[in-house]
């Protein structure tokens, strides 16, 4: 295994507001953790400190607002942390989100070179691997149709289709595929085995066992903004059970 870890993670923290956001001035942004905290503000996270392997898959288990979310993107450079350190030693394909940064009034085909690039795929790629982009999300017959116009539905299939073409090593997935229909997220899943058995390293959040289990050999449980267990993923599964039931 490689001696350089894909993502080095050590005492991550960040917090947020209850309430709508409210402007910090110099001194809170500059001034220590404790003069910057302030009235309605909470840690999403505090204190996680782990290691990723190139090659590891990883499942984030736990409850509804526990962070599982908070650390994909803190991974994938979406977030900043208010403490700590995020070192992603790899490339990242983030399949979180996947419908942001599309661009409404252009066409189904100019925002696959768009996306595509932005992700930094060259230009020879883009053309070389546009059909199967539009081929594997099945939208040929709108690939000239405003994106404003496409369904939540294709949304999705579009942008995942986009994103796993990309030859990133790290493969970053929240359960965004929920809201595809099944035969979809079969072939979705199936595109992800194909990424897994090439040697990406994942890391996945989904509240469905079986898939954790399908994908995953390690886990890593949230509890209460802290990282309550680091373990194989049946390890950490059967923990989660035991705390809060299947």
């Amino acid at each position: 295994m490689d001696a350089t870890p894909a993502i080095e993670v050590r005492d991550l923290g960040i917090r947020f507001r209850r309430s709508r956001r409210g402007r910090r001035s110099l001194k809170d942004l500059f001034g220590g953790a404790k003069r910057r905290a302030r009235p309605g503000e909470f840690w999403a996270l505090r204190g996680v400190s782990f290691t990723v392997q190139p090659g590891e898959a990883i499942g984030v288990v736990g409850r509804n607002g526990q962070g599982k979310s908070t650390l994909l993107k803190l991974v994938a450079g979406v977030l900043l942390p208010d403490e700590g350190q995020v070192d992603v030693n790899e490339g990242v394909a983030p399949l979180i989100e996947l419908t942001g940064g599309f661009a409404a009034d252009l066409t189904v085909s100019e925002n696959v070179r768009l996306m595509a690039g932005l992700h930094g795929m060259r230009r020879e790629q883009i053309a070389e691997r546009f059909d199967d982009i539009i081929a594997f999300a099945e939208i040929g017959a709108f690939r000239e149709t405003p994106y404003k116009h496409l369904s939540t539905g294709m949304k999705v299939r579009l942008a995942f289709s986009v994103v796993s073409q990309l030859d990133e090593p790290i493969l970053i997935v929240d359960e965004v595929l929920a809201v595809g229909d099944k035969a979809f997220r079969d072939k979705c899943y199936a595109r992800i085995d194909e990424l897994l058995a090439q040697g990406r390293t994942l890391f996945f959040v989904s509240h469905n066992e079986r898939h954790l289990r399908r994908f995953c050999t390690r886990g890593l449980y949230l509890d209460g903004g802290a990282l309550a267990m680091d373990a194989p993923i049946g390890e950490v599964l059967d923990r989660y059970n035991a705390d809060y039931g299947t």
